[in-house]
């Protein structure tokens, strides 16, 4: 490096001398034409420089990463980290050849050179950046990834990089130590916490969703505050995305996760079920006393005829030990139709291949109210995708408002249009 710079110096002086004793230029206007014509060469080399690191170096290093097995450089050539890397080769020879183009313009050859090194450190913390990137990408790649991702900790790092990287070209350019800004940004610490109140809120969120597991990327969130219902596809230091089933893309603040309260539907998806909930309203009108004939009736129904069968025989053995005056209703012991409808519907799901046995199973009356009495169904179904989780639902309600008539008993509903005409008629 010093012989080139020692030529480079005596082709300079022997320029210069030819401007003023061939060409009889004065001193001033060829040390300016000097500059001029050096300029013009510098940015030529640094040109040429450029094009080939980009052209000859970094395509010999794509096609050398492209016949590899691992796929770990193919990440770190896709992150344009020797893209970003090359551009410092024309860089470095600007600052190795500004003192010999300016070597009449001292103080230009320091301010440039400032510049120059601004620019490196620049690049530098942009190559740093996308190797970070690349590692984010490498680590993604991993099984357990999706479970406890680091992009997070990464922005942070960058965030941290980037702040650092900004003092350290400043103090190339107006010349201070770095260090002692560090040293004094103490004071500053309440006004960095206001301007970076939310990254930091972010931060903290983040390690809390990590630690805690409480969200990972695929998982199945509901979040009403913030209109999200979907599937998370990105979580970072300040927002959590979530792609919402009508495919839209709902933003979420991540410190929001932790301060509000929010679905996930993990534990839906690992246990192997997925609740079904509902319940249907009867007419209180038509529960009754079952008679002979609907226990006649009833016992012919498959499901349910051995109980229909045992129930019957446990009551006429109540009565008849009690002496019970069976021409009063309400004495002794009676089956309902209400009562046989509900032991159906059980031996009904049970019976169902596509209800889940292992799980809660519940078919339980409500509280009665205005609107009739509640029979809530309260079992889980073996298919978790929504379409088929629906249609198993819908399946096993058509059948249940199906069978209820053959139990003489009447879905409750306000009156509609055509019951109003039919009174007034």
């Amino acid at each position: 490096m010093e012989q080139e710079k020692n030529l480079l110096e005596r082709l300079s002086d022997g320029l210069k001398g030819m401007f003023i004793n061939d060409w009889g230029m004065s001193e001033d206007l060829a040390r300016w034409i000097h500059m001029l014509v050096f300029a013009v060469a510098i940015i030529l080399i640094a040109w040429v420089v450029d094009r080939l690191t980009k052209q000859v170096i970094i395509a010999l290093i794509s096609r050398i990463v492209k016949k590899t097995k691992t796929q770990y450089d193919d990440i770190i050539l896709e992150k344009g980290v020797f893209n970003r890397l090359a551009h410092i080769s024309p860089a470095l020879v600007v600052y190795y050849m500004l003192p010999t183009i300016l070597a009449d313009f001292e103080i230009g050859v320091g301010f440039l050179q400032s510049l120059t090194v601004m620019y490196m450190i620049i690049v530098g913390v942009f190559v740093i950046i996308s190797f970070l990137n690349a590692v984010n990408g490498i680590y993604n790649k991993r099984e357990y990834a999706s479970s406890i991702p680091i992009k997070g900790y990464i922005q942070v790092v960058q965030v941290l990089l980037v702040i650092i990287g900004a003092v350290w070209a400043l103090s190339a350019i107006f010349d201070f130590d770095p260090k002692g800004f560090f040293a004094g940004l103490g004071a500053f610490a309440a006004v960095l916490m206001l301007i970076f109140k939310d990254t930091i809120l972010g931060i903290v969120a983040s390690v809390q969703l990590t630690a805690n597991k409480m969200m990972s990327i695929g998982d199945w969130i509901s979040m009403p505050s913030r209109n999200a219902d979907g599937t998370v596809i990105d979580i970072s230091v300040n927002t959590v995305k979530v792609q919402n089933w009508d495919k839209t893309i709902a933003t979420i603040p991540t410190y929001a996760l932790v301060s509000e309260s929010f679905h996930n539907w993990r534990g839906m998806e690992e246990s192997g079920g997925r609740r079904i909930k509902r319940s249907i309203n009867i007419d209180m009108a038509s529960v009754k006393f079952c008679t002979p004939e609907m226990l006649d009736k009833y016992g012919k129904i498959q499901l349910i005829t051995n109980y229909i069968n045992s129930r019957s025989k446990e009551v006429k053995e109540y009565n008849t030990d009690n002496e019970v005056d069976e021409s009063v209703v309400v004495n002794g012991r009676r089956m309902t139709n209400i009562g046989t409808f509900r032991k159906y519907l059980e031996a009904y799901l049970m019976n169902h291949p596509k209800v889940h046995e292992s799980m809660t199973f519940l078919v339980r009356q409500l509280q009665p109210n205005e609107r009739g009495i509640p029979i809530e169904i309260y079992v889980f179904s073996t298919v978790q995708a929504w379409a088929s989780y629906e249609s198993i639902q819908a399946d096993i309600f058509d059948h249940i408002l199906a069978i209820m008539p053959e139990f003489e008993l009447r879905v409750f509903q306000n009156p509609t249009g055509d019951d109003l005409k039919k009174l007034v008629n």
